[in-house]
């Protein structure tokens, strides 16, 4: 292939990129038979393409049983996944290679056979790119789940390092696809440094929201499956932790999307942080003066052992608390497994504390006002 010159740096193409044309890499061994079917361009394109389907058919199936027997040693459905995404493009790229071994046999004008081995690279680039892109997520899980071996690749920081990853694949696509179409890749980094500066200022807003982002993975205040309440109010589970936002699904079923600059600056409760999901809950109680404490406290007690998804470790507690205006004022104290059980737990204890109370005489009081009248005015007539 005759060397074309490179877009606005007069630099040879055939130094940025190298040569394409695969009907230089035929073996010895293979040229008699290439030249009796040179004449026909079009029996050898077709010969070209059923031989590499079937090549690329019987590597694939080579390739994916033996990696197939290595993945049945886990019990992980992941790596079957990993297999079927880096074996998809082999097909594609045996035929694809027969295609560009086949343009060299059309003598086709030096700038169309130029381009049209510069699309079939690219349609190569393209299709083991995507490949990456969805393998690259497969590993990193497989990776995180031997966190014993692996400490620095865990769950919550699979996002980032995803986005790290899916970035540099990104990038060195965007750098053969230049070299394949002879593109000298200098000037163009040069002018997306510039552009990098004025991009910043204009997305100064998002920039904020990536970076707050990689500091909520790395710092970990919260991971995916949490229940958090944020300083503002709202309290949901986390259902995405992503590079620009976080999102919470509420108890009523509402996503709630917060930039992540917002919630790295804000004060964040994780109702299940700690060093367990359990959650505490506290019922406050009152009972009217002359009630039985004892009685009271076994009767809350009693109410708490009979729950059945209040856990048994740490055991509920009773305690009071004050001498009220109206009442003795007494708090139960429970563990449930999970803080999105708090409201209906607390619903049920709360009716079955009303029910045992009745039942054992105990009277719950309500506020109430006396008042003294110390004379009363003279009738005038």
């Amino acid at each position: 292939m005759q060397a074309t010159e490179a877009v606005d740096t007069g630099t040879p193409a055939s130094v940025i990129r190298p040569d394409l044309d695969m009907s230089h890499y035929i073996p010895d061994w293979l040229q008699p038979m290439w030249d009796f079917f040179a004449p026909y361009p079009g029996l050898l394109t077709l010969l070209l393409i059923v031989f590499a389907y079937a090549l690329g058919k019987i590597l694939k199936l080579v390739i994916s049983n033996s990696m197939m027997r290595m993945a049945v040693r886990t019990s992980s459905k992941a790596d079957d996944h990993l297999i079927e995404y880096l074996t998809a493009p082999l097909v594609l790229t045996t035929v694809t290679l027969a295609l560009m071994m086949a343009v060299s046999v059309y003598r086709l004008p030096q700038g169309l056979n130029d381009a049209m081995l510069s699309l079939l690279a690219t349609v190569l680039l393209f299709s083991w790119l995507r490949a990456g892109l969805r393998a690259a997520r497969i590993v990193l899980e497989l990776v995180a789940s031997n966190h014993h071996r692996f400490d620095i690749i865990q769950e919550r920081t699979i996002p980032l390092f995803d986005m790290t990853i899916k970035v540099l694949l990104v990038g060195l696509g965007a750098y053969f696809f230049l070299m394949i179409w002879g593109i000298n890749p200098t000037a163009w980094l040069a002018s997306a440094g510039v552009i990098g500066i004025a991009v910043g200022f204009a997305a100064k807003d998002s920039l904020a929201n990536l970076f707050s982002g990689i500091f909520i993975v790395a710092d970990a205040p919260y991971k995916i499956g949490d229940y958090i309440v944020l300083d503002t109010g709202e309290r949901g589970k986390v259902t995405n932790l992503g590079m620009r936002s976080t999102r919470l699904l509420t108890r009523d079923d509402v996503e709630v999307t917060i930039p992540n600059a917002v919630i790295a600056n804000a004060k964040i409760v994780n109702e299940s942080g700690g060093p367990w999901v359990k959650h505490r809950i506290r019922v406050p109680v009152g009972v009217a003066y002359g009630s039985d404490v004892d009685v009271v406290c076994k009767v809350l007690q009693d109410t708490a052992d009979g729950h059945p998804e209040v856990v048994k470790q740490p055991v509920p507690r009773v305690r009071m608390r004050a001498f009220g205006n109206s009442s003795l004022d007494f708090e139960l104290l429970a563990w449930i497994d999970h803080p999105e059980l708090r409201g209906r737990i607390r619903h049920d204890l709360l009716m079955n504390i009303y029910k045992n109370f009745n039942h054992n005489g105990i009277e719950i009081p309500f506020p109430q006002t006396d008042i003294h009248v110390r004379s009363m005015p003279e009738d005038s007539e």
